[in-house]
């Protein structure tokens, strides 16, 4: 299954200070992807933080290899440039499981939109280091893997970006928003009821808040 993973900088600081080190980040993600087998569904990197939707190949743990080779990299490029030691990174990072059919696309356009929200630029396509582009279908990107949600907006990729242009386009509503932000901040489940249901039969875990039960009587 699809997971929304998000990492940030110690205390809200740049992990990415000059444009080369977006570009180490790409190429450094093409190098993990392929070794720890992780699919990449869409991808956005800010200033001091990153978005990622990837899914996992048939050994789960391959996800947190995938992850500590990146941010190992990452850091240990930044401070041999800066001459500095310590973490880049804000402790581990969160990740949310999606529920494919009901969110995954909501997810794509959430990771593309965020350069929009953050005012860094006034359209998607405007920010380079987001997938937007490739899902659009303004340009290929080698680095990104297709999804059967994604797959069916159309047979063409020309059918499929312009299609998802207008869903982008359309805007994502304050209630989608917030669920895929409360679900990520607390590494929960980002779907309906029913699906987060599903899950916790499956793991015999309890995996999200029901909110408080009645009060004990005195």
């Amino acid at each position: 299954m699809p997971l929304h993973v998000v990492e940030r900088g110690h205390d809200r600081q740049p992990v990415f200070p000059q444009q080369n080190d977006f570009e180490y980040y790409v190429a450094n993600l093409a190098e993990a992807k392929a070794k720890h087998d992780i699919r990449l569904y869409g991808y956005c990197l800010m200033t001091n933080h990153v978005h990622l939707l990837i899914a996992p190949g048939d050994d789960v743990t391959g996800v947190s290899g995938f992850m500590r080779m990146l941010a190992g990299r990452q850091t240990r490029h930044i401070n041999k440039r800066e001459d500095r030691t310590g973490t880049l990174w804000e402790g581990r990072f969160k990740a949310s499981l999606i529920d494919t059919d009901t969110y995954l696309l909501a997810c794509y356009r959430y990771i593309d939109l965020n350069p929009v929200r953050a005012g860094m630029v006034s359209a998607p396509e405007e920010y380079r280091w987001s997938s937007f582009r490739c899902h659009a279908g303004i340009e290929k990107n080698q680095l990104l893997d297709t999804s059967d949600i994604y797959n069916a907006l159309g047979q063409e990729q020309l059918t499929r970006g312009s299609a998802y242009q207008r869903y982008v386009a359309s805007g994502i509503n304050e209630e989608e928003s917030s669920t895929i932000r409360a679900a990520l901040q607390r590494n929960q489940v980002t779907g309906n009821q029913t699906f987060k249901e599903a899950i916790e039969r499956r793991t015999g875990r309890r995996i999200f808040s029901r909110g408080r039960g009645r009060p004990a009587q005195a």
